[in-house]
């Protein structure tokens, strides 16, 4: 009996051995050996399209999840954050600067005279007219209100009849128009010579000064 209950523990025990896979050298079992694992079979790096659109960032994130064996559309790409079009800030900076008006100042550091002479030459042609008009509207005016028949009326009643002057004879219209005439042309010169001359000045004083500061503004 004894010798019974101890060849069941010995087989019990192979079969646990056996089972197991524990202590088959001893008993004399053959040792179960597992099978190798088959390494997981690495997904083929997904060929990446370099387009202009896409960054180096996210082609790089591709690339190495082709690389690392899952396939590259798992790799999300990270948002990028587009920088602010140039035009964006010109519309500040202008809307800034339109509320309040700008100064520029500027410095008239010489002039030229040949622009000056036309200038001065076209404004004195417009004075000499303006003064032969004005002489013509005054003379009418005045002989309208028979002045110069009072004048020459006063002359002869202080001198007496047998003066010889006659005041009429001096203002006359005609006389009156060419000495207004005259008178315009001499201006039209001296004007002319004068600003001309004044220009030359000009530009040698602001050789030495500096010219005229100009404050302009914009409205």
């Amino acid at each position: 009996m004894t010798s019974t209950i101890a060849a069941m523990r010995k087989a019990a025990k192979k079969v646990t051995s056996v089972v197991t896979g524990e202590g088959g050298l001893e008993t004399g079992a053959t040792p179960v050996v597992a099978a190798p694992s088959a390494p997981p079979q690495q997904a083929p790096a997904q060929p990446v399209r370099q387009s202009a659109a896409q960054p180096a960032s996210q082609q790089q994130a591709y690339v190495y999840a082709g690389a690392a064996g899952y396939p590259a559309a798992a790799a999300q790409p990270q948002p990028q954050v587009q920088p602010q079009p140039q035009a964006q800030s010109s519309l500040q900076t202008t809307a800034s600067h339109a509320g309040s008006a700008r100064r520029v100042r500027l410095v008239v550091s010489r002039v030229n005279p040949w622009s000056v002479m036309k200038m001065a030459f076209l404004l004195s042609i417009a004075i000499g007219i303006i003064t032969v008009v004005a002489a013509a509207v005054v003379w009418t005016i005045l002989n309208g209100l028979h002045l110069f028949a009072n004048v020459n009326d006063l002359v002869e009643s202080v001198v007496g009849d047998e003066t010889q002057v006659n005041v009429l004879q001096y203002v006359a219209f005609s006389r009156t128009m060419s000495m207004a005439t005259l008178i315009a042309v001499a201006n039209i010169v001296l004007i002319t010579a004068l600003s001309t001359l004044g220009a030359f000045l000009y530009n040698i004083a602001a050789a030495l000064v500096g010219g005229v500061h100009v404050t302009l503004t914009d409205d």
